[in-house]
């Protein structure tokens, strides 16, 4: 490797040295990994990812460019990319921007030839934290100030930097049904996935209030993925409680978290997430395994407060709503990936069905989702 000019600081102390890739300046935040082996650009635009600094576990990134079409929001919402072997590739199909030239013109710092395995590994031991990224001629004494200053994600409201400043509907002359969807940081192929379906999609703002999300008389309300704590969200939770028993009620990721907290269940901080596109779960109610896509660092606390799930039954939780069964499971870890509300109508999963990036094994919860509610209607 040339003499390095940037290094990854943890809060630890740990320091892992490389070459500076993209933009001037530096990022701290919380430090995650993906093993997902494509959809760099995607991930990076993913406001899921708001507050935290990605490492790819793939060693190659940015091999096939950035386009438009792979743009998961309006912007970037990672603070930096760590890479073990970044090029900036234009000459190939679609592409429109080199990968690093784009991260540049984003303003986003990166880094590169940078020894991820060895990076990833000590968060697996230790677990995710905080950290930066930085150039050469910032003294590590001062990154480890400014890390200490970074909030811990653990209790974090992120939702509002992400979530729109007011209503916005997407396909008003579609036939439906009409779905009101809190954003709190839906990505574009989720919103995409329900479009193609028929459905109207009124996209709220996170603050709205029960009465605003009925004012349109939707069929459904539908609860997005999004960055942060959701037991720092109390204010969707309220929400969403006012809700549910009067229209069905859907959601993914932190939106399946925050309707298991608003029917009483509780969650909590996993050691280093869910990030990636290789993630097995087993659908009990089909009985077929999955492989989905993930992004997130908290999950849903199983029957009598059970990090995990031991047999892949579909246990029964007593909620404040009547009873919820357990409908999906990771197979890695054991953990809750999704259930259903069985006195009102109501479903979750953890996951990221639209696959955007990742397989498309789940696509068909939308058409589960689409047909229930027309069912409902």
């Amino acid at each position: 490797m040339s003499q390095p000019s940037a290094y990854v600081l943890l809060e630890d102390g740990t320091r892992f040295d490389g070459l500076a890739c993209g933009a001037d300046g530096h990022a701290v935040g919380e430090v995650v990994f993906t093993t997902s082996m494509s959809g760099y650009q995607e991930a990076m635009t993913d406001p899921s990812y708001a507050g935290q600094l990605l490492i790819f576990t793939y060693p190659q990134i940015g091999n096939y460019g950035v386009s438009e079409r792979a743009m998961e929001s309006g912007r970037v919402h990672a603070r930096a990319a760590i890479m073990r072997a970044a090029v900036d590739h234009d000459d190939v199909p679609h592409a429109t921007r080199g990968w690093l030239t784009w991260l540049t013109e984003q303003g986003v710092p990166a880094i590169t030839d940078l020894d991820t395995r060895a990076l990833v590994r000590h968060i697996r031991d230790r677990g995710a934290m905080r950290g930066g990224v930085f150039g050469t001629s910032t003294p590590q004494e001062q990154a480890r100030e400014l890390i200490a200053q970074e909030p811990d994600m653990a209790g974090r409201d992120l939702v509002r930097d992400v979530t729109p400043a007011r209503r916005i509907i997407l396909g008003e002359t579609n036939p439906g049904p009409r779905i009101a969807m809190i954003d709190t940081g839906v990505k574009r192929s989720i919103t995409r996935n329900l479009l193609d379906r028929g459905a109207v999609v009124e996209l709220h703002p996170c603050t709205a209030t029960p009465e605003a999300l009925l004012q349109g008389d939707p069929d459904a309300i539908f609860l997005a993925n999004g960055p942060g704590d959701p037991a720092s969200l109390d204010h969707i939770v309220e929400t969403v409680r006012g809700l549910i028993g009067k229209r069905p009620v859907y959601g993914i990721c932190l939106g399946h978290q925050l309707l298991c907290r608003a029917v009483g269940l509780e969650t909590y901080k996993l050691p280093f997430g869910h990030h990636g596109a290789n993630h097995p779960v087993k659908d009990l109610t089909t009985g077929i395994v999955e492989i989905t896509s993930q992004n997130h660092g908290f999950a849903v606390l199983g029957p009598n407060g059970a990090k995990t799930i031991d047999n892949d039954e579909a246990v029964r939780w007593e909620t404040d709503f009547g009873a919820a069964e357990l409908t999906h499971i990771n197979l890695y870890d054991r953990t809750v990936e999704g259930l259903a509300l069985k006195d009102v109508q109501g479903a979750t999963v953890q996951y990221h069905p639209e696959a955007g990036p990742g397989p498309n094994d789940a696509l068909h919860l939308f058409d589960r989702f689409v047909d229930e509610i027309r069912a409902a209607a």
